[in-house]
Order: C-alpha cells, then sequence, then structure tokens
C-alpha cells in the first residue's frame, strides 16, 4: 500500500516550458518561450539590485506596493487587484476557489495547457471546444455550455494561435453565460495588441461580477524570470482568492521591479514598437519560403509545414543552427512550429536558416 493522489491528477500530463538547448551549439537562441526580445525595463533591473539589500525581510503579505502601482497606472480599485506569482498562479487559484467535482470547464482547442491542468486537479471535467480557422468560436463555445458549465477560461490573445476576439464577440460570449459561471478572460499578450477593436477585459470586469482578467509582467515587460502577474476581480472573487492564495506568494523584488516596470512607458512602446516591425516582417518573409504563417496579435507567430515529419524536421534543422522553436504537439498541432519575435539577428538567422531548409526540399 502506499498513498495515492487524488482523481484526475494522474490523468494531468505535466507542463513542460520552452526549451533552452539546442544540442551542441554553445549559444543557442532562444525562442520558444514568447520572452521579451529587449528584456526588462533598466528601471526595472535597478529596482531588483535595490531589493537585493533587504533580502532577509519577507515582503508585505498583500503585495501592497504593486498593487497599487498597478491601480495606479490603469485606474483600478487596488482593491480589486490580486497579484500571483505569474498569470498561471492565479489561473490556478480561480479554478481551486471555484470547481467542484463533476463541474465543466470549457475552454479552445488549442489554449494554454494549464486550463486543463488546473481543471483536472480540481476533479473537473475538462471541455475542448472546437475552433473556426484557428480562432475561438462564440457559438461553438456558446453550443457546449451546459447547467454544469462553473468557469470559461478565454486566452484573448491566444497562445499559440496568435488570434484574438474582438470585444463585441467577448461581450457575446460572457451574455451567453449564468451569472453563476465565471469568465477568465487571459490577457498575457493584451500590451501587444493594436486594434481598435481589442479590450483586454478591464470594462467587462467592472460591471459585471462573473468576470476576472489575469494580465501578467512575463511578457511586454520582460520578467519572466521574476514571476509576477496579476488579476482584476469583482470583489467577492477577489475576497476568495485572497483567502487562498499563499500569504507570500509575490516576492519583495519582484513586486519592486514589476512597479518600475509599469512606469518606464516608453520602454513598453519600444518594445512594441519592436515586436510590430519584426512580427510583420517575419510573417511576410517565411511566408514568401512557401510556408503558411497565420496572422498574429502576438509577440509569436505560428508556422505551419506539410506535415508532422517536416515540421520536426524543420525543427532539427533549426536546432542545428542554434535556433530553439517549440514543436506544438501537445497543443493538438503536429505540424507546427512557433516562432517568439526575437532581436533583429535572432530575427534574420531564423529566416535564413527556413530559407536553407526549404530549398532542400
Amino acid at each position: 500500500m502506499k498513498p495515492a493522489p487524488k482523481p484526475g491528477i494522474l490523468d494531468i500530463q505535466p507542463y513542460v516550458g520552452g526549451r533552452s538547448h539546442a544540442g551542441g551549439a554553445k549559444a543557442p537562441i532562444k525562442l520558444s518561450s514568447n520572452e521579451s526580445a529587449l528584456g526588462p525595463s533598466p528601471s526595472a533591473i535597478a529596482a531588483y539590485r535595490e531589493a537585493a539589500g533587504r533580502l532577509e525581510f519577507y515582503p508585505e503579505g498583500s503585495a501592497h506596493i504593486l498593487r497599487h502601482a498597478i491601480a495606479e497606472t490603469f485606474g483600478l480599485d487596488p482593491a480589486r487587484i490580486v497579484c500571483g506569482n505569474g498569470s498561471d498562479e492565479l489561473l490556478t487559484l480561480l479554478a481551486h476557489g471555484y470547481l467542484r467535482p463533476g463541474d465543466e470547464v470549457l475552454y479552445n482547442r488549442h489554449a494554454f495547457l494549464v486550463y486543463r491542468i488546473a481543471t483536472l486537479a480540481n476533479n473537473a471535467v475538462p471541455v475542448e471546444v472546437p475552433e473556426k480557422n484557428l480562432t475561438v468560436d462564440v457559438d461553438a463555445m456558446l453550443a457546449h455550455v451546459t447547467a454544469k458549465t462553473r468557469l470559461v477560461y478565454l486566452a484573448n490573445p491566444n497562445n499559440p494561435t496568435g488570434s484574438y476576439l474582438p470585444h463585441d464577440e467577448v461581450r457575446r460570449l460572457h451574455a451567453g453565460l449564468s451569472p453563476d459561471t465565471l469568465l477568465v478572460i487571459d490577457a498575457a499578450f493584451a500590451e501587444y495588441v493594436r486594434r481598435n477593436d481589442y479590450e483586454a477585459g478591464i470594462e467587462l470586469v467592472a460591471n459585471n461580477a462573473n468576470v476576472v482578467m489575469t494580465r501578467t509582467f512575463s511578457k511586454v515587460h520582460g520578467l519572466a524570470g521574476l514571476r509576477a502577474g496579476w488579476a482584476y476581480c469583482p470583489a467577492q472573487v477577489a475576497d476568495v482568492l485572497n483567502r487562498i492564495r499563499g500569504p507570500f506568494n509575490v516576492s519583495a523584488p519582484a513586486q519592486l521591479a514589476a512597479a518600475a516596470a509599469l512606469k518606464d512607458t516608453a520602454h513598453v512602446e519600444a518594445c512594441v514598437a519592436h515586436n510590430e516591425t519584426w512580427r510583420n516582417r517575419l510573417t511576410q518573409s517565411i511566408r514568401k519560403l512557401g510556408l503558411r504563417v497565420d496572422d498574429s496579435v502576438g509577440n509569436f507567430v505560428l508556422i505551419h509545414f506539410a506535415s508532422k515529419a517536416e515540421a520536426a524536421g524543420a525543427d532539427a534543422f533549426l536546432c542545428e543552427h542554434g535556433l530553439i522553436l517549440p514543436g506544438m504537439l501537445a497543443y493538438g498541432l503536429p505540424d507546427c512550429l512557433r516562432l517568439t519575435v526575437g532581436t533583429e539577428t535572432a530575427n534574420r538567422k531564423v529566416v535564413e536558416a527556413l530559407a536553407q531548409f526549404t530549398a532542400r526540399k
């Protein structure tokens, strides 16, 4: 006899982050985790270094520094902001707080793997909803809603497809849910979106009792290594999260660096401008090689190959050249690789390597 985990745990495939190694390459270029091409703000780095002299002290438990910095930046009530060890912790805590055994959780077919993990960890039922042209299909989502639907995850924009739903469609999805079903808008890539019909979710949260928006400092702010995220919630949801989160779940250095990053708007705009320029150039250049690249509003693009075998061949070829791109098998896209927008040097090397690969066919 030995201790046994609760039902559902052993059905979980562990989350595997982007690779960091490429064969024998001495200095591989990592383009596998949608990390910032320009890195963090110098102000964030300075704040982090300053915090190194006070590491013997616990952080203030409610993340007061960071919550108030976020509130000031976005014009929000700090009492309705909950900070976490990355937004993925908050996505998981929402499942812990609201799911009961047998409840159903909806999300689109090619969505962040944490949604399924959090669902199964709470003995709930994951419901993967088919997409339309690799974009969330609101009609299909609503068709899968049942009396057991307790939580709906919506990544907007979506990773790894790079697609998004305009605000009218998000509102239509919300309108089709019962008041006791929680809509969780995962807006990790919101800062990169420059579309007039996009809204990250703040307005919906402000006006409804069953919507939560999560954000992260891991993407445009370049603080993935510090693990800091936040959720804007109805007051009663914030109360639930604060009851079940860890008492010191965001370190003091992470809070200070993230607060400084928010104030450096010039750095954020530089990151967004770089991304706009190079995402478009990468898309056009790779399409000229005869490969399909979907339109994206994130800091990455999805590259399609003719088959799973060709995608694996491209992966191996790129690794030989010290370029790390992740395969998308775990996301149900076995014939794809996802390319993070990198530095100018990295982007040019990827295009050159893909040109060499396609020329061999």
